[in-house]
């Protein structure tokens, strides 16, 4: 397993693009938590919590394939810098005015959410000219997803420890100040910099016009949802079983569990059909999440929620595949980019939600919603599986295509039968 993951490593420039965009994707990692502890922390209600996270998401999902398409247009420095700064600007601007003033409260963090820059999808566009090799692209995929649980087991700790030695005000403004430097490290890259997408067809809905992209994004908003729902109810649990630090242990258990799923899925090529496979996966996913409703004490509960996770990572490892097969010639950056703002229209629809659950049903409702939005995305999967096993539309070409400065004309690798 760590063989594999090094040799992807020792490619040149692959480390570092890896660690630049985690540590650039930081802020938006953990902004759901932090803004709870920050509203929290200046008297507010689950409810508002929950609302100012929901604004944050939707802005970032409006704002995640605007800015993706630009990438696709005009190159990744001059769009994913300028939006780095611009989104901590405007946390900046919630954290110092606080709740005071909801509209610009509201305001803040919508304009942090809408320019966050597309960095996810950013770095899976660069990886087939920095690797060359189809299987090495695929176990960077897996290696990518594992990576991006490291920062989510991390990341929760972080904003409690800055919570713990500072305040919740300060670790909005350190962990945003931090991503704005990742981001910098990405765009002034030889890879990002020389970065072109393959001509595309004009078209006014871009990636979207791919039946198998919105069948595969209808699925992970649920998925989103789920977990959404698990970090508004695991607030309360925290509340009664350890306060703060119970709930940093619990985010980072979620974290945590993907990552070791992530781990073992990447470690080798998996045969067969792609999207059968994501079906087996969400269908696990599924059955881990059900658990979390009997709400043992911390330390078992910790252990459930690492168990929640496991099959997080390997199902958006083989999503990622599914993406590359039927994303629109030339728009591969956007359509990775609406993965990610799907997947954060549903958490953030799933905090929105959790937060009145709670509050008129407790934890123990807000834990029912996992499983809930999980099988729904299930059925999703399920009933459009004739499409997703379908091939993409475009030809296929040798690596590095889409990533060609001299523009060749296709993005990406054939799928075939691997993840």
């Amino acid at each position: 397993m760590a063989t594999g993951y090094l040799e992807i490593l020792r490619a040149r420039h692959a480390a570092r693009l890896l660690v630049g965009t985690l540590v650039g994707r930081l802020p938006n990692a953990t902004a759901a938590i932090a803004i709870l502890l920050f509203v929290r922390a200046e008297g507010g209600s689950y409810s508002l919590a929950g609302a100012l996270a929901g604004v944050y998401g939707v802005a970032n999902a409006v704002g995640q394939p605007v800015l993706g398409r630009l990438v696709d247009l005009r190159g990744q420095p001059r769009v994913q810098l300028p939006a780095a700064v611009l989104s901590a600007f405007s946390m900046a601007v919630f954290a110092l005015g606080g709740i005071g003033s909801l509209p610009l409260a509201y305001a803040a963090v919508a304009g942090a959410g809408l320019f966050t820059p597309p960095l996810e999808g950013g770095l899976r566009a660069l990886w087939s000219s920095v690797l060359r090799k189809e299987e090495h692209v695929h176990t960077a995929y897996a290696m990518d997803a594992v990576a991006q649980e490291v920062m989510f087991t991390v990341g929760p700790l972080l904003v409690t420890l800055c919570v713990s030695l500072w305040s919740a005000q300060a670790a909005l403004l350190v962990l945003n100040g931090v991503g704005v430097l990742g981001a910098l490290s990405v765009v002034v890259s030889p890879p990002s910099r020389a970065w072109r997408s393959a001509p595309r067809e004009a078209h006014w809905l871009g990636a979207l016009r791919s039946p198998g992209l919105l069948a595969l994004l209808a699925a992970f908003l649920f998925i989103g949802m789920a977990l959404g729902s698990i970090t508004v109810a695991s607030v309360p649990y925290a509340d009664e079983h350890g306060g703060d630090v119970v709930y940093g242990w619990l985010m980072a258990a979620l974290g945590f569990g993907a990552l070791v799923g992530g781990a073992v899925y990447g470690a080798r090529q998996w045969a067969g059909e792609p999207a059968r496979r994501l079906r087996v996966l969400v269908a696990l996913l599924v059955v881990c999440y059900l658990p979390l409703m009997l709400m043992p004490d911390a330390v078992a509960m910790v252990a459930l929620t690492a168990l929640a996770g496991v099959f997080l990572a390997p199902a958006i490892a083989c999503a990622f595949v599914l993406v590359d097969r039927h994303a629109p010639r030339g728009t591969v950056t956007e359509a990775f980019s609406w993965l990610v703002t799907t997947f954060t229209v549903g958490h953030s629809v799933g905090t929105g939600v959790a937060g009145p659950v709670v509050e008129a049903g407790g934890a123990l409702w807000g834990f029912a919603l996992p499983g809930a939005a999980g099988g729904v995305s299930l059925l999703v999967l399920t009933a459009t599986g004739r499409v997703l096993a379908a091939p993409g539309g475009g030809a296929v070409v040798a690596a590095g295509s889409e990533n060609d400065p001299n523009r060749a004309v296709e993005p990406r690798f054939s799928s075939g039968d691997r993840a």
